[in-house]
């Protein structure tokens, strides 16, 4: 009872707390330029307008681009509800693993690439094809480190790759650093961050996920935004919990570890949005055709992380 309990606390939280870790990157951002900023909460208004408006829809758009905000959002959304956040003890725990986590993301991805192209506008289409690009070398990417953390503790599940850590089975490991460093890498191409992509600018040169959610209004916007601000979150809570799972409540803690790990999960929410906007600030938008050296680069360190690892049990 408790794991369908805090499963659906999990629910809740992702959609909670997304818009305020969006607007806290944000406001990093405009204090470290000399701004003062929008409140942290700005994000919360700018959702609840979008979904007073008339959702406008292109004469020439087809079912598909009505459909594909539902699917995004509902894709990233289950994503983020299966990565345990402060308690590994979830409902969906044992039915749910990295490579899910993968497909479920790649699916959102391929519906909003999808409905760029729906309504036949160039911009649309420009976003899609670059949104494919970056995915082409972003998804192996992530399943390298996959690969890595399931070597490394016999397991797919988050929950159980927790769970080990926790138990201290793994002590200091190169492999490990560098599947974080590639994640990191990832998580940054896949939320359309600086320096691949910009979400504060609409530049036609440089634009991506911009690009494909150009025509969409109203509460259609409002869930492509949401899910956005959602996936940030998902990987903030990935990062933390794979790689610094420490405070994470267990199967059979009691509340007050729960509310131990709540804490502990919106402590290292904020400290990598913090780190966000530290790095967005301090780094400028990286060319289109550099894309490739960028993720290559992500694809190369999840390479190694395995092979180090193999090498290691050889030796």
């Amino acid at each position: 009872m408790s794991a369908v309990l805090w499963q659906v606390l999990q629910i809740v939280l992702v959609i909670g707390i997304s818009p305020l870790i969006t607007g806290w990157v944000r406001l990093v951002k405009s204090r470290l330029n000399g701004r003062i900023g929008a409140s942290p909460f700005q994000p919360y208004r700018d959702v609840y307008r979008l979904l007073q408006k008339e959702a406008v829809v292109a004469h020439s758009a087809s079912w598909v681009f009505r459909a594909a905000p539902y699917v995004t959002f509902g894709s990233v959304w289950l994503a983020a509800s299966i990565v345990p956040a402060f308690t590994t003890n979830l409902f969906l725990a044992q039915a749910a693993d990295l490579i899910a986590l993968v497909a479920l993301l790649g699916v959102a991805r391929f519906w909003t690439a999808l409905a760029g192209m729906d309504i036949g506008t160039s911009f649309g289409g420009l976003g899609a094809s670059r949104e494919m690009m970056i995915a082409s070398l972003a998804e192996p990417a992530m399943l390298m480190v996959t690969f890595s953390l399931s070597l490394i503790s016999g397991t797919t599940a988050p929950a159980q790759i927790i769970a080990f850590i926790l138990s201290g089975g793994v002590g200091i490991e190169v492999s490990l650093g560098l599947a974080l460093a590639a994640l990191v890498m990832v998580a940054i191409a896949e939320n359309g961050r600086i320096p691949i992509d910009n979400p504060a600018t609409h530049l036609e040169l440089t634009m991506v996920h911009e690009a494909m959610v150009l025509e969409y209004s109203g509460r259609h916007l409002a869930l492509m935004e949401g899910a956005g601000m959602v996936r940030l979150t998902l990987f903030m809570a990935l990062i933390g919990g794979l790689f610094a799972p420490w405070g994470m409540a267990q199967p059979g803690d009691g509340a007050l570890a729960v509310l131990v790990g709540l804490g502990a999960f919106l402590a290292k929410c904020f400290i990598l949005a913090t780190a966000l906007g530290v790095f967005e600030t301090s780094i400028a938008k990286m060319r289109v055709f550099r894309y490739a050296d960028f993720l290559g680069g992500a694809l190369l360190l999840g390479l190694l992380a395995t092979i180090f690892l193999y090498v290691s049990e050889a030796v």
